[in-house]
């Protein structure tokens, strides 16, 4: 009985947490996914100083209801907005600028290992996605290729940013590191799911043209 009990509140606790934060750098992105997700449509968006939010009709049988937070990516906002959000979040996607990657891999890594080291240390685990975007440009990245490189990143992160203080309170569960120790790091790893997918929020036909975010949009159908 009390394991029926506590599966209920924990069950209420999953089911309370409906927010959907968007994270990433600035240009990744994250603006234009969270408006063509919510209408549909292009629009030209420019960076953003404060977060947005909006309720979000999931593509399932359950006419289920998510809030999309978009939130800032400016290097002086991105953690203080997190940690702000972070406790709602039933799920967070991580946006990648597919095209820019390649200059940029050492300021995703380092963001991606905060946000991973927030979210393993809140008490409902949030779903966790990297949405490799802006694949409709010719020189972007294969999702299966940022994921080796961010791993790679990460574990030489580690050695850096295990001595380094966290953000995270001092009631938080969230490991001194990713990864395991002695072992090269691999996303598989963590304590949490990370998965991985292309998208475009653009589209590969102009601004007019439909967004290629049909994965994105099964994904939050499945965790919903």
């Amino acid at each position: 009985l009390l394991t029926l009990v506590f599966w209920k509140f924990i069950r209420s606790r999953r089911s309370s947490q409906r927010a959907v934060l968007l994270v990433g750098l600035c240009d990744s992105g994250k603006t234009l996914l969270f408006v063509r997700l919510l209408t549909g449509l292009y629009r030209d968006t420019q960076t953003s100083i404060t977060d947005s939010s909006a309720a979000y009709k999931v593509n399932n049988n359950r006419g289920t209801n998510l809030t999309l937070i978009d939130l800032p990516g400016h290097e002086s906002l991105r953690l203080q907005f997190l940690e702000r959000f972070k406790a709602s979040a039933r799920a967070i996607v991580f946006v990648v600028d597919s095209a820019a990657f390649q200059r940029e891999v050492k300021d995703v890594a380092e963001f991606l290992y905060q946000v991973l080291l927030d979210s393993i240390g809140l008490k409902n685990t949030p779903s966790f996605l990297i949405a490799c975007n802006k694949q409709d440009i010719t020189m972007a990245k294969s999702a299966k290729l940022i994921q080796q490189q961010l791993e790679k990143e990460i574990n030489t992160l580690r050695v850096t940013r295990s001595a380094a203080p966290s953000t995270l309170d001092s009631s938080s569960t969230a490991p001194a590191q990713l990864g395991k120790k002695g072992k090269e790091f691999e996303f598989s790893q963590l304590p949490l799911k990370v998965e991985f997918l292309e998208c475009s929020a653009k589209g590969g036909r102009g601004d007019a043209g439909s967004a290629d975010i049909q994965d994105l949009e099964k994904w939050l159908a499945k965790i919903a």
